[in-house]
């Protein structure tokens, strides 16, 4: 990666505070260049505290952007970092409505020429697309980035209409640690601690709202830009990769909106943006690859991007099982049409008769990080053991390779005699010695097999023929090599077990695999520049004598049949910033499970913060803890926060909740 010092442009920054139309003040830092002319503005909008969680991230690429002729902005939603207010939920109206109302105000600002772009990651990038459906009238291009268009089904929260256990549960608590972090008094002065009592007594659990809506309701289709795909107007680069759980939405952008204004990107990278240099690599030029895109919608000229493939894709080469990869092998393709003229759907059928699928509630524990960041035990080891605890079907690969690009598909047909059941299928490339790496997976909640919006229970004894969706994935499967269907009845702490599942027989004669097979058609090369961002922000992070946690922890208790996994979803320690803020930060997520008792299944998630600046003596800490448990009627959460102003507690709250399992 190359660290960029000398730009077209001199550029300038400000702390700005954007006026909303009930008068609240959004925080806002501003780069620009040094021009007389007026210049496009690019927004960046999320609630992760600009002035300093995100700050080393936002000095890679925000000054970048000015140096090259943009007004590049980040801003903090309601109720977060320095912004008045309180915080709003995920899927309401409070947040598109401000950021349409930002994205107003930045385009009549003298220095602005009146055109807007919005980029953004992850919440930023769907938060970008749901403004973008509103059609503010200034925003004319979008970059989004390992984002969601179903909220629902292909968010943090369900899966095949099952909740994501490693998703929902730590999200939701994650975010009541986020929304408990105070305002700065260096940015906001001395009313800070008035700010953030208003904010701490706003506060309440994400995970009620979002465990009382387990289908596809009202709730989720409002905040889902893909009940309307037709109602986003501004040009949108869809960018995700394939180790990210949400790249899904880059296929259904590209097939959806109209192909004049779309383009899609898909790279073998995490949740992260493909520039950073974060396993899985190649990491590319992605600062350049998304100025071709500003430039080409935002300024008028012609860049060449329109004539890119409609989809870029990276096909990952065979390659061994492993938590981590620097750099994987493969190529990259371009497909121009939606879908694909070069992709056919090709169906194996299984065999084998009735088998009996079963698998132990432990099963999944050797799924990796639902959420991949880079970290070295981001991805799942060798599949061999869970494997060997689900129904296996194989496939040689014999003369020439099995090239996929898009979304593997199943047909099961399945007989249970219980109302409720899971059906998880893992998708794995075999290699002669019998190592086993995912390529990739799909679930189905049984009772949502007639839509996600839907509950309906198991017919006691019926069979029915079900079919799903794998996650899409570009794979090639080597000549020698096996391609592995392993079905499974659970996959803690994926998917929270059903009560009652005891798995179901499956008629292997009556289902199939259908493989979207690519036909190795490389067309024109595709390739990129190498990374470059702007220099780093200068953000320490001290060496302590602490022993590091690991990653991802696995303990067995032999004489209760218990599992228990302990993941740390970031890297913890202290960021001491050049202003002298110290932010710490850290957190511990468990997931516990009897062999034999779906009911037994239980999410913590422990969070601690702290924001310390020693040459003023502010020290404020902040601890959560959330958990959730079922007993089978209901789920049951129970969430503390803990606020403390140096050694005084200033706010302290539990929450203890029964909501109905009707669905999930």
């Amino acid at each position: 990666m190359h660290v960029r010092t000398e730009f077209p442009y001199g550029t300038t920054h400000e702390d700005v505070r954007i006026p909303m139309p009930d008068g609240t003040l959004l925080y806002a830092r501003v780069w620009r260049p040094v021009s007389d002319r007026p210049v496009p503005a690019l927004l960046e909008y999320l609630p992760y505290r600009l002035s300093d969680r995100t700050a080393p991230r936002d000095h890679q690429r925000h000054p970048w952007y000015a140096g090259h002729g943009y007004a590049s902005v980040r801003v903090d939603v309601r109720g977060h970092g320095n912004s008045e207010g309180v915080p709003g939920d995920e899927c309401g109206t409070a947040g598109p409505a401000d950021g349409v109302a930002v994205i107003d105000w930045l385009a009549g600002q003298e220095w602005c020429s009146g055109r807007v772009g919005m980029f953004g990651i992850s919440w930023g990038g769907s938060e970008a697309l749901r403004i973008a459906a509103l059609a503010p009238e200034p925003l004319r291009a979008v970059v989004t980035v390992c984002s969601t268009d179903d909220r629902y089904d292909n968010g943090a929260h369900y899966m095949g209409g099952s909740v994501v256990a490693a998703g929902l549960p730590a999200r939701a608590a994650a975010m009541l640690a986020f929304a408990s972090r105070p305002p700065d008094p260096a940015h906001v002065g001395d009313g800070w601690r008035d700010m953030w009592l208003r904010r701490l007594e706003g506060i309440e659990p994400p995970v009620h709202t979002w465990l009382a809506h387990q289908t596809r309701d009202g709730y989720w289709q409002h905040g889902s830009i893909r009940e309307d795909y037709s109602s986003i107007t501004a040009h949108v680069l869809a960018v995700g990769g394939w180790h990210d759980p949400y790249r899904d939405t880059v296929l259904r952008l590209v097939e959806h909106l109209d192909p004049a204004k779309v383009r899609g990107l898909i790279g073998p990278w995490s949740h992260q943006y493909p520039d950073r240099g974060l396993p899985p690599g190649p990491s590319i030029g992605f600062l350049q690859e998304t100025l071709r895109w500003w430039d080409q919608h935002l300024k008028d000229r012609d860049t060449g991007v329109m004539s890119e493939p409609l989809l870029r894709s990276w096909i990952s080469a065979s390659h061994r099982p492993a938590t981590v990869y620097e750099t994987l092998p493969g190529r990259w393709v371009g497909d121009a049409g939606r879908p694909s003229e070069n992709v056919t759907p090709v169906t194996y059928a299984l065999r084998g008769g009735v088998r009996t699928v079963a698998s132990p509630q432990q099963t999944g524990v050797d799924a990796g990080r639902f959420r991949p960041s880079g970290d070295d035990a981001d991805l799942p080891p060798d599949q061999r053991d869970e494997d060997a605890k689900s129904v296996s079907f194989e496939f040689p690969v014999e003369e020439a390779p099995v090239e996929i690009l898009g979304r593997p598909r199943v047909r099961l047909r399945i007989r249970m005699d219980v109302p409720r059941g899971q059906a998880i299928a893992r998708l794995c490339d075999v290699a002669p010695d019998g190592a086993s790496t995912l390529v990739t997976r799909g679930v189905l909640n049984l009772s949502a097999r007639h839509g996600r919006d839907r509950c309906d229970g198991w017919p006691a004894g019926a069979a029915e023929d079900v079919a799903f969706e794998l996650n899409g994935i570009g794979h090639a499967f080597p000549p020698g090599h096996r391609i592995r269907l392993a079905v499974s009845s659970s996959y803690w702490p994926w998917i929270w077990p059903q009560p009652g599942s005891a798995g179901f027989a499956l008629d292997a004669d009556g289902s199939f695999l259908e493989l979207p097979v690519r036909r190795p058609s490389d067309g024109p090369p595709i390739g990129f520049e190498e990374a470059e961002q702007s220099e780093p922000l200068g953000v320490v992070h001290p060496v302590t004598l602490d022993e590091p946690r690991p990653g991802r922890l696995v303990v067995r208790d032999v004489a209760r049949g218990e599992w228990r996994l302990e993941t740390v979803p970031r890297d913890g320690g202290t960021d001491v910033h050049p202003d002298g803020l110290e932010y710490t930060e850290g957190a511990v997520e468990t997931y516990t499970i009897q062999e034999d008792d779906p009911l037994s299944a239980r999410t913590r998630s422990d969070w601690t913060i702290r924001l310390h600046r020693p040459d003023t003596a502010w020290d404020v800490r902040i601890a959560t803890r959330s958990e959730v448990s079922t007993d089978g009627a209901d789920f049951i959460t129970s969430d503390e926060v803990v606020c403390k102003d140096g050694s005084e507690i200033v706010f302290h709250r539990t929450w203890e909740k029964r909501i109905p399992r009707t669905a999930g």
